[in-house]
């Protein structure tokens, strides 16, 4: 990355994300193939063998989680088997222990509330292991190529994260140097051919080129928490004129490694991008945003109708248009601050707008959002 290019955070709240496919952890179940045949100083035992074969199998029933409403398959694996521990420099570690919260921070007690569907039978993957969205064949069919599958493979982009096929409608914050970001946000099918909002991650060392991938595609994130499943469908959603549902989402540098932490919900750490994945994001970052991005190709002549929010323009207000709230970002002693001299933008207004605004409860907030195609909007 250029040395006179912005490194910044984005926080998008568009409705797609991508996992990976990786080991399965189970043990190996006794058949008569031969492979598994007694020696000769051993003794059959029916009996025995036939207890051990139902608890192999009542303990992979509960590893290897069955397909949530969604449609999504978890699979718990091995934390040291994540395919983040196949690059080089992680290779033979653990992940590390949790940091230090940010001065300010008030969710030091994690409630493992339920945020995703398939976690509604109140399960999770035991310790030692984490939640994978498994991967299938559909998914990656949906992609144009085997390539470009869970990645945003950009050409000419602006390290801006501007581009003339992306759409935004953001407020950022930049002129300082920043060590993380927070807020709480409401709650793509061309990657899961639903219309359920989720939970995703992506990074990039070089605006999008040839580096990074979204959620465990590839070697980089690595991920500590056995109860979140990057990718999978978010539960409850929020819903148009009725209630409202919101996550917090923090990403902050840990002072004494330097990773990038990210935390979900009411205090619930999810995992850790290393510090060497990234150049200048070693020492900080210099702009921050917070919004919103669709993808524009106009692949029919005309704009996408891809909505972005609840897919209704931000002056709707509560109950309408989406929303983040209680926008803070990390300072250099690893503390909390409200946002100070934010900036609006909104590429096209006719499509997608943003709205911002300040009170005692929810701090500095926006609204954003818009239907994308309409009379304005051709």
């Amino acid at each position: 990355m250029a040395s006179s290019s912005p490194i910044m955070f984005i926080f998008v709240a568009f409705l797609f994300a991508v996992s990976s496919l990786s080991p399965v952890l189970s043990h190996p179940i006794p058949s008569d193939s031969g492979h598994h045949r007694p020696t000769a100083n051993q003794t059959f035992h029916p009996g025995l063998q036939l207890q051990k074969l139902k608890r192999v199998r009542a303990y992979l029933r509960k590893i290897n989680k069955p397909a949530s409403p969604d449609g999504d398959v978890i699979d718990c694996v091995l934390s040291h088997l994540q395919p983040a521990f196949d690059h080089p420099q992680l290779r033979g570690k653990k992940p590390l222990d949790p940091p230090e919260r940010p001065k300010g921070h008030d969710s030091i007690n994690a409630v493992a509330e339920t945020f995703q569907i398939w976690m509604n039978s109140g399960e999770s993957c035991p310790e030692g292991t984490i939640p994978i969205r498994r991967t299938t064949e559909k998914d990656i069919l949906r992609a144009s190529s085997i390539k470009r599958f869970g990645r945003k493979l950009r050409r000419n982009v602006k390290r801006d994260s501007t581009s003339s096929d992306h759409e935004h409608a953001v407020v950022f914050v930049n002129g300082d140097q920043y060590y993380g970001a927070k807020a709480s946000i409401n709650v793509s099918p061309e990657l899961y051919g639903d219309n359920y909002p989720r939970f995703f991650t992506y990074w990039t060392t070089d605006a999008y080129q040839a580096t990074g991938c979204y959620n465990l595609l590839c070697s980089g994130f690595v991920q500590t928490n056995n109860k979140i499943a990057i990718g999978a469908a978010i539960s409850p959603r929020s819903s148009y004129n009725g209630k409202q549902f919101d996550i917090g989402l923090m990403v902050w540098k840990d002072p004494k490694h330097g990773h990038w932490w990210l935390e979900y919900g009411s205090g619930l750490l999810v995992g850790y991008w290393p510090s060497f994945l990234f150049s200048h994001l070693g020492n900080h970052a210099n702009m921050i945003q917070f919004g919103g991005e669709i993808v524009n190709t106009r692949s029919t002549g005309f704009h996408t109708s891809t909505q972005m929010g609840s897919g209704h323009f931000a002056e709707e207000g509560f109950g309408k248009a989406s929303y983040f709230r209680n926008l803070q970002v990390v300072d250099w002693d690893n503390s909390l601050l409200p946002l100070q001299n934010l900036h609006l933008l909104a590429d096209h207004s006719n499509c997608y707008d943003i709205k911002q605004g300040k009170n005692n409860v929810w701090g500095t907030y926006f609204y954003y959002g818009g239907p994308g195609r309409n009379v304005k909007c051709p």
